[in-house]
Formats: C-alpha cells, sequence, structure tokens
C-alpha cells in the first residue's frame, strides 16, 4: 500500500489518518520494518512527519485468524466475490475484542463466505472496512479480496462513501435542519467515550453531520443524519452536542423523564440509531452501487408509539 502523508503529525497518527489502519496497527507494522517513509525504512512511531511525504506499508500476509467459523444466521443485503453488504442487527459486535471473543460478525462472515475475507484488516478483523456500533443496526460493507478492501478504504479515507442514518432524538433540535462540524476525540474524561473538542484542538479528527427532522413525535423526533466523515460514535456525540442526544443511549444519552416509562415498557435498552443507506463505488466493476435496510422492529415500535402518543 502506498500513499503520501496528509496532514503533518506524528508518524503512526498521520499514518492512521492517511490509511485505514487503526494507531496501534500502525505502530505494529513499523515495529515489524513493513513501514518505508520517503524511500527509506520507518524507524520510529513518534517521528515528525511533514504533509506530502510518500510511504509505503508492506501488509504481512493474511494469517489463520484468531476468530473462529460460527454458524450465525446472516442478513445479507448483496454479495459477490469481492465484497459482502451485512444488515447487521442490534447487539452484534463485529469483531472479536476483550469481552466479546466470539459471536462476532466476523465469526459469522468467517462461516459464511468460507475463509474468502481479505487480510488487510489483521488477523482478528478479516475483511473489515468500517464498522458501525454494537448496538446500532444497519448496513455494513466487508472485503473479501484485498484489492476491494484497498478500493473501499480508499473511499471512506477520501469521505466519498454515502451513508445515511435514521435516527430517535430526545426533543426537537432548532432548527429543523443543519449542519454539526465537530471535531471529535478520545474524552479526557472517559477514555471509552468521544467528545467534541476545540476546533484548533492538536487531538482528534474533523466531522461533519447534516441533520434534518422527519417526523416531530413526542417529545423527540425522528431524524436523518447524513455523514460526510465516519468517526467514531459520530452521530451520538453530535446529536448529544447541540442538547439532542439519541433516545436509550446510554453512554451519552439523557432521556426525557416524560418518555423512561415507555422505553422501559417495550424494553428500548439501546441508541435509537440505525444505518439505512450505504453507497459507493464498486472497488472492481466501477458500477455506483446504494442499498437501503429498512428500519429494524424494534425502532419501527419505537417511533410508532411515539407517533401516537403525540396525536
Amino acid at each position: 500500500m502506498t500513499g503520501t502523508i496528509t496532514a503533518p503529525a506524528r508518524l503512526d497518527k498521520a499514518l492512521a489518518d492517511a490509511t485505514e489502519f487503526s494507531r496501534a496497527r500502525v505502530q505494529a507494522l513499523i515495529a515489524e520494518g513493513r513501514v518505508e517513509l520517503n524511500g527509506k525504512p520507518a524507524m520510529s512511531a513518534s517521528a515528525k512527519v511533514a504533509e506530502g511525504a510518500p510511504f509505503r506499508i508492506t501488509v504481512p500476509a493474511a494469517v489463520e485468524p484468531e476468530a473462529k467459523p460460527q454458524d450465525i444466521p446472516l442478513d445479507v443485503t448483496f454479495e459477490d466475490e469481492h465484497l459482502i453488504v451485512i444488515n447487521k442487527p442490534a447487539g452484534m459486535v463485529v469483531h472479536p475484542a476483550a469481552g466479546n471473543p466470539d459471536g462476532t460478525l466476523v465469526n459469522a462472515l468467517l462461516h459464511h463466505c468460507g475463509g474468502s475475507l481479505s487480510g488487510i484488516g489483521g488477523v482478528a478483523r478479516p475483511g473489515i472496512v468500517h464498522r458501525i456500533d454494537k448496538d446500532t443496526s444497519g448496513l455494513l460493507v466487508v472485503a473479501k479480496s484485498d484489492t476491494a478492501h484497498e478500493g473501499l478504504a480508499a473511499q471512506f479515507a477520501e469521505h466519498s462513501v454515502h451513508r445515511r442514518y435514521l435516527a430517535v432524538c430526545g426533543g426537537h433540535p432548532a432548527p429543523a435542519k443543519g449542519t454539526i462540524d465537530e471535531k471529535l476525540g478520545r474524552s479526557d474524561a472517559n477514555r471509552k467515550k468521544m467528545a467534541v473538542l476545540t476546533k484548533n484542538s492538536s487531538r482528534g479528527k474533523h466531522a461533519i453531520t447534516h441533520y434534518k427532522i422527519l417526523e416531530r413525535l413526542d417529545s423527540s423526533s425522528l431524524i436523518e443524519c447524513r455523514l460526510e466523515t465516519g468517526r467514531t460514535h459520530q452521530v451520538r456525540v453530535h446529536c448529544a452536542s447541540i442538547g439532542h442526544s439519541l433516545l436509550g443511549d446510554q453512554l451519552y444519552g439523557k432521556t426525557p423523564k416524560s418518555l423512561k416509562p415507555l422505553l422501559s415498557e417495550l424494553n428500548f435498552a439501546r441508541q435509537a440509531l440505525h444505518a439505512a443507506e450505504l453507497g459507493f463505488i464498486h472497488p472492481i466493476s466501477q458500477e455506483v452501487i446504494r442499498f437501503v435496510a429498512d428500519l429494524p422492529a424494534d425502532m419501527r415500535e419505537l417511533i410508532d408509539e411515539l407517533s401516537r402518543s403525540n396525536r
């Protein structure tokens, strides 16, 4: 994999920003001698690099994944020899991690695809190009070949992938249609949370969410969110930052008191967020493709009850 540094920074951060790799993955690749900068082996993850500097990353061949195949049903929206699009249910973790060693989307994919997944994501994340949160439902694309993985990753890095989410937030945002342009990064108070950072902060990443109200509900709103960027917890943090956190969000949410009995009655204990549309250029055929996933039953029931209460 080759490219150029997009902004001056520490090498590990610059490469994480310029590729699909996490910062930890970049650090490991540097330690293994698999990264070249300006035509020479990169020696330190903390080295300062300039914008425009060329780099090359030699990705190791895929090895037997740590995750094991498991026969878990998948809702397949599209599949060919290069990629697969899944409508992920809420409650399913994308890849194995501490606390979730199995039962993940990766385990299901290893069984469904018979081992035919890209190795670029590393042993624990074969084929994974992007993620959606455990308790978010909806569309996610997975690469079945390294060529497809690189092509998809480039589109995500360029922010050219079409992503539309449906969410139920507390209250009624004003204005009813707007753009949230706030930098996001790890919270200093809680490393498990993301937070809005000042625009001149040296940390974090630029994030833009366009939202609009689709339906005014009882003390809440059904909103559409279109993402220019795809940062961790972006919709959840951005909505919370304007005082309209998503219903059921245990990490960032503040459910209106009047709605707590309804959420308890419906046993709705996840963020009301669904990845409803996903569009991109097929990395092999170059065809523009777009997929739509209907709201899952739990969100549909929640919206119906909130609509009924609002009459």
